[in-house]
Parts: structure tokens; sequence; C-alpha cells
């Protein structure tokens, strides 16, 4: 593929975009009809999903419930990517069903109650946001939501719905006082719609109300009870504000994301590189828990039996990545890395593993598992490019794939998510349960709809995974004819290489018959700048954050693409829009 040339190439504006012709004949590579078949089947096996698991409502079929067990955002974590798998060029089939479930399950646990409990015996969604609850689960219900603005960014009702969630943040809310702007801290671990809760969880706060037979609902949350004060979970806040500002340019939104943002980076450099689990509505690291930084529920020191409950990362991860995107202000990357660095600094070497603490208490560090950080060690180098990072994902496959290893790698992993795809249908086909017997977390392991690969090979892109995380990708696609997010129909691309400042893609048009078009555009939010693109021995200048190329009936060719990251500011604008 890298020796062909192109036939012919002429240049003609379009709309102010910069048109690249294509025409050299390619017959389809193995990865790219895969990729095509790959998107046909996720929107097949999400229709059978829809149609198991909920009605004509767009109700979950479930058992509704209040708490981090199986409560209200594990309804919509059952489509975490669904909205993701459409902004990659999925049928527009998958988002009118998201669409139609997103409402429903508003409707429904606005609708449900559970009593007796404090902040859901009024409904369980008040003004359609959770009530107050923490973070760990609020992330995961917007997950879907978060990647809706990459696939619609032009729908008006998700606009209004950003900009409310968004303000009970910035307190524009006198109802959801959630945010101390003297001490730049959410006031509470469980927040919402109605404000922070600052008395003692309870239990039933935590896990919802009994179920015979079912102690273990409760119990993980019998240690629970202060939450008062800010965790770092809370910092998955930040998105709200992040696609507020994307979508509308709002400087409130960009200035309170980098004051959140920017306090908790303080805090993490004043420890010692160490996030703490506690601010104290003082303003304190610890404050709530005798000046203990690892002190706080879902902390360092939490439920030391059970070495995986400690959230200290999913937060900062969000926040400080979405701050590096706005300002390139790689201070905020240092803070994560200084965090892995003092982990290894603790390593123990067990037959031959490298184990690392997830715990810290009054003794020092324990809890020694296997690393579980290579999506922050893979988002660290793919935002550094530096070689001290790149020792870290030394062993992933995709990563030797973009340095010229491990050829056949793309359609091996494509035909993975195929299997992936096969047997989560399998399983919901099997399910044995029932309306009456399923939870809302229930469907969760049979969510067929598989995108990893799509994400890596088609964008440069680490997944962002379902705790509310915005996406990074080196580029991102539309259909100019259709105007939609993604990949036009019978268009495949592949990232063959990153470099700092440049990346190789190809392009393959599967269709025969038919010419296509599509636009490439740097970033996932036009963050990048493409400085110009080297083709079939040409180099064309572009000087914009897009471009468009026209596909002849079964060509392609590969593209060097000259860029500069982080180069502007990310906006959620369409690229036919007027700029």
């Amino acid at each position: 593929m890298r020796g062909l040339t192109l036939v012919f190439l002429s240049l003609w504006p379009l709309s102010g975009q910069t048109v690249i012709p294509i025409d050299t004949p390619m017959s389809p590579p193995g990865w790219a009809l895969a990729e095509r078949a790959l998107l046909k089947a996720n929107a097949d096996a999400a229709a059978e999903f829809a149609a198991k698991y909920t009605d004509a409502r767009g109700y979950l079929r479930c058992v509704e419930r209040w708490g981090g067990n199986d409560g209200p955002d594990d309804a919509m974590e059952n489509f975490h990517n669904w909205t993701l798998l459409c902004a990659l060029g999925g049928p527009q089939s998958v988002l009118d069903l998201y669409r139609k479930i997103w409402e429903g399950h508003l409707e429904q646990y606005t609708k449900a109650r559970a009593p007796g409990i404090e902040m859901a015996e009024n409904g369980m969604y008040y003004k359609e946001f959770i009530t107050s609850f923490d973070w760990e689960h609020i992330g995961e219900e917007l997950a879907a939501f978060h990647f809706y603005s990459l696939a619609a960014p032009d729908d008006p009702i998700y606009l209004q719905r950003v900009r409310r969630f968004a303000g009970f943040y910035l307190n524009e809310d006198p109802e959801a006082p959630n945010y101390d702007p003297k001490y730049k801290i959410i006031r509470s671990l469980h927040n919402g719609s109605r404000g922070p809760k600052l008395t003692p969880a309870s239990m039933e706060d935590g896990g919802g109300l009994p179920v015979t037979g079912k102690p273990e609902l409760l119990e993980r949350y019998r240690d629970a009870s202060n939450i008062r004060g800010d965790h770092p979970l809370n910092l998955c806040a930040a998105t709200l504000a992040f696609n507020a500002y994307a979508l509308t340019g709002e400087k409130k939104y960009h200035d309170w994301l980098l004051e959140y943002a920017c306090a908790w980076r303080e805090r993490v450099e004043a420890n010692g590189g160490n996030i703490p689990t506690n601010i104290g509505l003082d303003g304190r690291i610890g404050g709530e828990w005798g000046g203990k930084w690892y002190g706080g529920v879902f902390g360092w020191a939490f439920d030391p039996k059970q070495s995986h409950r400690n959230y200290f990362k999913r937060g900062p991860r969000i926040a400080f990545g979405e701050a590096f995107l706005l300002t390139r202000d790689e201070r905020f990357v240092d803070v994560l890395r200084r965090q892995l660095d003092n982990l290894y600094a603790a390593k123990r070497i067990e037959n031959g593993r490298v184990l690392l603490p997830n715990k810290h208490s009054d003794a020092g560090w324990f809890g020694y598992i296997p690393s579980w950080h290579s999506d922050l060690e893979l988002d660290l180098y793919l935002w550094s490019m530096k070689p001290s990072d790149r020792e870290r994902v030394a062993t992933q496959d995709w990563i030797a794939f973009l340095e010229g290893n491990k050829p056949d790698y793309p359609l091996k992993a494509l035909q993975a998510e195929f299997e992936r795809v096969r047997s989560k249908v399998q399983g919901l086909r099997e399910d044995p349960s029932t309306p009456d017997t399923r939870y809302a977390d229930t469907p969760q392991r049979y969510n067929p709809v598989a995108t990893t690969a799509l994400i890596n090979l088609t964008l440069g892109a680490n997944d962002p995974g379902n705790a509310g995380n915005i996406l990074h990708s080196r580029v991102r696609y539309f259909d100019p004819v259709r105007r939609r997010a993604g990949l036009p129909d019978d268009v495949a691309a592949l990232v063959e290489r990153i470099l700092p400042e440049e990346i190789v893609l190809a392009l393959v048009n599967t269709n025969p018959v038919d010419t296509r078009e599509v636009i490439v555009q740097m970033g996932a939010y036009r963050e990048h700048h493409c400085d110009n693109v080297t083709v079939g021995g040409r180099k064309i200048v572009i000087d914009a954050p897009f471009f468009r190329v026209r596909l002849a009936p079964g060509s392609g060719d590969l593209l060097t693409i000259s860029m500069k990251r982080y180069a502007r500011q990310p906006t959620l604008a369409l690229p036919w829009e007027p700029q």
C-alpha cells in the first residue's frame, strides 16, 4: 500500500475547505471491509439488545432501585458507548434508539421512588439529573450523554441540558449549591440536582432499600457514611463544563473547569504527588478525616479488605486531561505521571510480576496488585509522545503496530471485536432474567456494541472508557453529503503511524461503483491544526483544522498529515457551519 501513487491530483475550494481527490485504484484491504462490517454488526446487535431490555416507552425492563449497586446510573451505563459508535460512523438507527432510551429513562427514574431515603423518596432524578450521589456512578450514567455531543452537537434540547447540568456545579441553580468557590471544592461526595448531602450517609443512601437474601447490597456501604468534603471522583463533573464550553464557547465554563482542575493539581503537588482522597469543607487536605490525605470514602484507606475499592484516579484522569486539552499546560500531565511514579517507586516484584500498591494507611503503602493503570499510561504517552511514557506501554500490540511492527494487528483486533459482538448477543439471548427479577445492571454484561478497535484504528485514540470521559484523538471524520458525524458509508480509515506532529492515515472507498467524500478533522474537538498533507508524492498546504477528501470508486491511498497539536481551543462546531 505504501508504494501506491496518485494518478491524478487537483485542488479546488468548496465551502472554504481544501478538497483532495484520490483516484488510485485499491482493492479494499481486509481491515477496511472488517471496519465497515463491524459498524453494521454493532447496529444490528444494538437493535436486538434494545428490543430485549427496553419497552416501547424507552424504559429499562427491570426492578427500579436506588443506590450504587443497581441504581438509576446503571440504566444508561448499559448503553455507554452507543453514541460513540454513531460518532465513529455507526448507522443513524443506533442514535435513534439511544434518544428513545435516554428520554424513557429520564421519565422512568424521575417517577421512581425509594421511600425513606432522603435523596430518592421524591424521585431518583430531579430536573432530569440524579438528585445526589457519587461521581463513580454519575459519570457512568452520563458516558453516553457526553459522547452524544460528538454525534449530534446541533441538538438544541441537548444544549439546554448540558447548560443546566453544568449549572449545578457553577452554582447557577439555588437548589444545587454543590460548589464552594472560596475553597474551590465540591462540598460532598454525594452531589447533584438537589445539591450536596452534608449529613452522614446511611447504608441505604449508598445501597438502596434492603433486598431479602442480599445483605451484601448494603454491607458494601457500611463504612461509607462520612461523605463530607471533596473527593477526586468529583473531578468527573468537569466534563459537563468541558462540553458546555465546546458547544457554546462561553468563557465561564472554561474558567470554572480550569479553576477546579488547578485547585486539585495544586493539592496533589503539595501532597508530594499523591492524589488526596478527601478535602475538608475548610479546604484542607484530609480535613474531614483527621488530616489524613489517604482518608475518605472510596479513598486510599477505604475498605482495606478490598484492594480495588479506591477511586483516586478516575476523576483526575478525566479533568486533568481536559485541562491539558484546553491549555496545553504540561503540568496537568506531569501531575498524573508523578502519581504513577510514586506507585512504581513503591512496587514489589513477585514471581516476575510487578505489583503496585493501591492502598495507604498510617503504616504506609499496602494492597499490592498488578497494575491496572494501562488506560492512564496510554493517555500520558499519546498526550506527551515522550519516550519515557512510551516505556510503560511497551507491551501494547496497538502501539507496536503504530511503530511498524505487527502488521496483521488491525485485522486481528477487528476480528476479536466481531467475536465480542457474537458472544454478547448469544449471552443476551440466553439471559434467563425477566423484568421482575432483573436489575438495572444486569444487561451490562451483554452490551454487544464493540468500539475499542474502531477507536484505536480509525481515530488514533485511546478508548475513553465508560466513566464520563471525553474523547482524545488525532483525527475525526464527518460525512459532508449527509451532514453527520462519522465515517461516510463505504469509507474505511486506518491510522498507521502516530508521531508527535504527524500521522500516516490510510483512506479507502470500499464501494467500486460510487464516489465517496469524507471530511478529516484534526482532533475530536478540532483542537489540532493541519499544516499540510502529503499524498501521491505531492505536498498540499492545508492551514486549517480539517480538509475534505473525494474518493473515486474503489480507490484509496496513504496521507501523511503534518499537524500542530493543541493549537486551537476545542469546539463541537460542525465543519460545514460558518467559520
